[in-house]
């Protein structure tokens, strides 16, 4: 599986410690262990998660802003895991409303000795952000529209921004944009072996 992610990192112009490497390769056995009982992904194959989990989230990391983040809907930790494990210096709140993900993330954050994420039951418009966050961060939402309007009192205003993971470009949601949320950009993302496009939209806080 090493051998698989350097491939998959070279082709992606990335470059990591081998304890990070060695990290995210746990993460993936973790979630392959777990994934027969708690069925938290629908990828099976473990190669498959390399490219579909641990490079369509680290791919976003160049583009973060800030040392404070919140994964909203992460289900089994995804990007928020990923990134915590590349960006040891940034703090990840880690939140789903399923218990079992939650028991999950604990078991991780205690098996690969991460200290800077922190796994959070509930739901998102229930959370109360104090402090506010840097970057809100989600690829589990249906529309932008909603990310917005369930997340809006989580970024710090003004300057916070939220990043969605998308797949096509979405310009039809992008024209309807709420009022005191710009976009700043989108970003295609190059994703080794991933078929399919995406996208990275970071829109802005006023």
């Amino acid at each position: 599986m090493l051998k698989k992610l350097d491939s998959l990192l070279n082709a992606a112009g990335i470059a990591l410690p081998d304890q990070q490497k060695h990290q995210l390769i746990g993460y993936v056995e973790l979630l392959h262990k777990w994934n027969k009982a708690y069925n938290l992904t629908s990828v099976r194959d473990p190669m498959q998660m390399l490219v579909r989990h641990i490079l369509d989230s680290i791919i976003v990391n160049p583009h973060l802003q800030g040392n404070r983040f919140i994964d909203v809907g992460t289900g089994p930790g995804l990007p928020g895991i990923p990134l915590a494990i590349v960006r040891p210096d940034a703090h990840f709140v880690l939140l789903d409303s399923l218990g079992k993900r939650i028991r999950f993330l604990r078991q991780v954050q205690h098996e690969l000795g991460l200290s800077n994420i922190e796994p959070v039951q509930s739901r998102v418009e229930d959370f109360a952000a104090k402090p506010v966050f840097d970057g809100v961060i989600s690829r589990a939402f249906a529309s932008l529209q909603d990310m917005l309007s369930w997340c809006h009192h989580l970024p710090a205003k003004p300057g916070g921004r939220f990043y969605a993971l998308k797949g096509v470009r979405p310009d039809d949601e992008l024209a309807i944009l709420p009022d005191g949320v710009v976009l700043e950009s989108v970003i295609r993302l190059q994703v080794p072996e991933l078929e399919g496009e995406r996208h990275l939209v970071i829109l802005k806080s006023n």
